[in-house]
């Protein structure tokens, strides 16, 4: 039987599905998929979690941090490259890694998912499983969320992260703090994610690059640290290093200039890349998610990696430059309308 005898019915790999659809269970039924797989998830501040029509959480701070983000089908992931467990851990690391980038640890994950009536059921469930094991990596649960019916082949995961401060850290660490004479620090190695999509586009379909990319994961407790260490201004990478590095450089209205060896050093770490497409991952690779900071010298944590200098702007305005090269971020990086 193939998908036109089954009614039009597609599993993720494009076949027929191997179970029911959502629409064969309806709304009650894919929300009991949903909440069997967040079952086993912290609970800690949670008063109230999935099941009703808000979810009540403790503050114990008095200040809340919001961020949200969406990950589309064919723009965000491919099945024929994704399980629905890597989406559910991708979507949770790039909202926490967003709440991580201002100094900050969450508190929760408000989950979103609008999906045509045959997508399996098993997806959904899937996507939950993946949300519910990085909840228990984090100790951030999903405390809510929303369904919704959509076009068919449309499917979209939307979430939003809620965090806090936590002692110590007295205000949120933005983009516009850096300052001359700061030195720029990544948390840790740059280009796996990027290193991975080249290979997917290559064909191929193992390797550590690869993995990392279907399910990038960091050390998110290094927000709180650099803030703890004084830094500046920080960002999560997820559009790449230039791409992020020249927000932060316009936001504070600064120079930043990589150190050419720190990146070849990192480049030379990407086994299985040639040098160029190497550097390439580097510079431009998004879906990262380790943070980038600014810090007076000798300021980042241990772990940390320092790879640029911040001098003022001069004559050239604020921006981004590699040796005697101002680097164009619209020539790397990623940008949803522009690629």
């Amino acid at each position: 039987m193939d998908a036109s005898e089954d009614g039009g019915r597609v599993g993720p790999d494009g076949g027929p599905p191997t179970g029911p659809v959502l629409g064969d269970v309806g709304e009650r039924g894919v929300l009991g998929e949903v909440f069997a797989a967040l079952a086993d998830q912290p609970d800690d501040g949670v008063h109230v979690g999935p099941g009703d029509d808000t979810a009540y959480l403790r503050v114990r701070r008095g200040a809340v941090l919001a961020t949200t983000d969406t990950m589309v089908l064919g723009q965000d992931w491919r099945d024929d490259w994704s399980t629905p467990q890597d989406v559910g851990v991708k979507a949770t690391t790039q909202n926490l890694a967003d709440i991580a980038s201002m100094g900050g640890v969450g508190t929760g994950l408000l989950v979103t998912l609008a999906a045509h009536p045959r997508l399996p059921l098993a997806w959904a469930r899937g996507l939950a499983e993946g949300m519910a094991w990085a909840a228990r990596r984090t100790g951030v649960p999903v405390v809510g969320g929303d369904l919704s019916a959509a076009p068919d082949g449309v499917v979209m995961v939307g979430v939003t992260a809620l965090g806090e401060l936590p002692e110590g850290v007295e205000r949120p660490v933005l983009r516009d703090g850096a300052r001359p004479g700061d030195v720029l620090a990544v948390s840790g190695p740059l280009g796996r994610s990027g290193a991975g999509l080249a290979q997917l586009l290559d064909g191929q379909r193992e390797g550590p690059w690869v993995d990392y990319h279907r399910r990038p994961w960091t050390d998110l407790d290094q927000g709180p640290r650099a803030a703890l260490a004084g830094a500046t201004s920080m960002i999560d990478v997820s559009d790449g290093l230039v791409r992020d590095a020249d927000r932060v450089a316009r936001a504070s209205g600064v120079r930043v200039d990589l150190r050419p060896d720190v990146v070849d050093a990192l480049a030379a770490d990407l086994d299985g890349l040639s040098p160029v497409p190497a550097r390439t991952a580097v510079l431009g690779g998004g879906e990262e998610h380790v943070l980038l900071a600014t810090f007076a010298p000798g300021a980042p944590p241990p772990g940390w990696v320092v790879l640029g200098d911040v001098a003022g702007p001069g004559a050239d305005g604020a921006g981004v430059w590699l040796g005697p090269d101002r680097l164009d971020p619209a020539r790397g990086g990623w940008d949803h309308y522009g690629g």
